[in-house]
């Protein structure tokens, strides 16, 4: 069975009601209820990438687990009841730009990880100690040992508004709220044979140090050691937040053993349903997603939207590619009114855009879309995949920048998919005549050289499907919003082996590219009967 990253969202649970705060100061005393080691150690990033070097030349040792009957008592509510004082973050109260918070261990997240402090080329790690942390439950706290250790830590900013904008919890798992201040999507350091039937194994961020920030900095710099069976890795994260955020990260990985799939700068997000598979939702609310689609922009410059789905059947796509310019996974749609979501703030959710430095040489961008019926499970990865990865003892560099940001700028020049749904195929009154696999493509565009153009003739669109046929294609401008929607039905027989059928559309005039280039996967299906049971006909007039 495919692992489902069923346990993200509870590790990566960081609101200021849940998350547990350190108490540190300035260095080096830190005040009465933690300390930093006495001890400092030299400390370079050249010497992390040695260390991780070393340790993938030697047998991986699975890390024990420590108190694992204590940290069964630390459940969600109880973990609700786990609070601190923001007053006593690390930086707090002080002229530096950011204050550093602390997670608290609890059952879903039990692995501790070791925090330092860089300072002036020396590290010190901070220790753990129980009085950091506010309990409602007074005997919860004397239950937990005096060693039990962080979670992981959180970042705010304290120049301007105090809120949180990075946090670090759980495997090798990171995530930010963006522009908008609203958490979803989820980055990874790596993903290691992610989409395999027999598990996935999740490598962690073990170790993290925390350079410390000067007054008037506006960036801090992270650095951490990943370590896990098939490999480790030495990172550098230079972090911002100008109003999105902005991580330019330096990794380097060091393979233990062979794998069938490497995934750099992976993704993680929900999709549910949306208005292009909204007959399989079972919520009242019109659309639930934190990601919406697949971007690329290729290493030849070309732009191409994957609308994601929620398939019935676990789905991988591999998108080749020489040098890619970038990818990520967007939510475009920020009306409220196709979520009706309230607090939850569907409309608000980060994109996130991978935008890599210097040759990453040949690959895919592959995407896995495993089927869920929950917004609570993550069911999207992406993720580029270099194109050898089979043999043990390779050294990987990849270098890149990450945008969790409100809207990605692909290209002013073409216009953009807005949304895409399906339905029957045929006209109205002649649906019983189509084939049960057939189905309706309805795709908008909007934006770049259609914006203010009125003439139909002015473009074709370009449909393709890899098999069965394209039935009537045709444009028609939408007086409502401006734009263009292209429609076309697709007819043909269920593929070998289940496969999805791969379609794809664009806008043209002539030879030149109006759009972005629309990719989709489609399983055939047949839909409900949509006749009534007597055979009647009924009509209202």
């Amino acid at each position: 069975m495919v692992h489902v990253d069923r346990t993200r969202r509870r590790l990566l649970v960081s609101t200021s009601a849940l998350a547990g705060v350190s108490a540190f100061g300035l260095w080096p005393a830190i005040g009465s209820s933690a300390t930093l080691e006495d001890t400092g150690q030299p400390f370079t990033f050249e010497s992390l990438i040695a260390d991780a070097r070393q340790r993938a030349a030697a047998p991986y040792e699975t890390p024990q687990p420590r108190y694992p009957d204590v940290l069964d008592t630390v459940g969600y509510d109880a973990f609700m009841g786990i609070h601190a004082d923001s007053e006593r973050a690390l930086w707090a109260n002080s002229p530096r730009p950011f204050a550093v918070e602390f997670f608290h261990l609890d059952q879903n997240a039990r692995d501790p990880v070791n925090i330092h402090v860089v300072r002036n080329g020396r590290s010190r790690r901070l220790r753990y100690e129980p009085g950091l942390f506010r309990y409602d439950d007074p005997s919860l706290r004397d239950k937990l040992p005096d060693d039990l250790g962080f979670a992981g830590f959180r970042l705010t900013d304290t120049r301007h508004d105090g809120h949180e904008w990075l946090a670090f919890k759980g495997a090798s798992y990171f995530r930010s709220p963006g522009a908008l201040n609203q958490y979803g999507l989820s980055a990874r350091g790596v993903a290691a044979d992610t989409g395999y039937g027999d598990g996935e194994p999740f490598p962690r961020f073990t170790d993290y140090w925390l350079s410390e920030p000067a007054p008037g900095d506006d960036a801090i710099t992270i650095y951490a050691l990943l370590q896990g069976e098939h490999l480790t890795g030495a990172y550098r994260m230079v972090c911002r937040r100008p109003g999105e955020v902005v991580m330019d990260n330096e990794s380097h990985l060091f393979q233990r053993t062979p794998l069938r799939r490497l995934g750099i700068a992976p993704i993680t997000s929900m999709f549910w349903f949306s208005e292009t598979n909204a007959r399989r939702g079972s919520d009242w609310r019109p659309e639930i997603h934190d990601s919406d689609g697949l971007a690329m922009t290729t290493g030849v410059g070309a732009h191409i939207w994957r609308p994601l789905t929620n398939p019935p059947r676990i789905q991988y796509s591999a998108f080749a590619d020489d040098n890619p310019r970038g990818f990520g996974l967007l939510q475009r749609d920020r009306n409220f009114d196709h979520y009706q979501a309230g607090k939850v703030g569907f409309e608000k959710r980060p994109s996130l855009w991978v935008e890599p430095k210097g040759d990453w040489g040949r690959g895919h961008v592959g995407l896995l879309e495993l089927p869920t019926d929950d917004e609570i499970y993550d069911n999207i990865n992406a993720f580029w995949v270099p194109e050898d990865s089979s043999a043990d003892g390779q050294e990987w560099r990849f270098d890149y920048r990450l945008r969790w940001t409100d809207q990605v700028a692909l290209d002013a020049d073409l216009a953009r998919v807005v949304a895409t749904r399906t339905g029957r195929a045929g006209a109205p009154g002649t649906y019983a005549d189509q084939p049960p696999l057939a189905r309706k493509f309805v795709i908008d565009f909007e934006g770049g050289p259609l914006a203010g153009q009125r003439d139909a003739g002015y473009m074709q669109s370009q449909v393709e499907a890899a098999s069965g046929e394209i039935i009537n294609p045709y444009v028609r401008r939408i007086e409502a919003t401006g734009g263009w929607r292209v429609f076309f039905d697709w007819r043909g027989d269920a593929p070998d082996a289940e496969r999805p059928i791969e379609l794809k559309c664009v806008l043209m005039h002539g030879n030149t590219p109006l759009s972005e280039t629309w990719t989709y996967a489609y399983v055939p299906q047949p839909l409900p009967s949509m006749q009534p049971d007597s055979g009647d006909v009924k009509t209202d007039r």
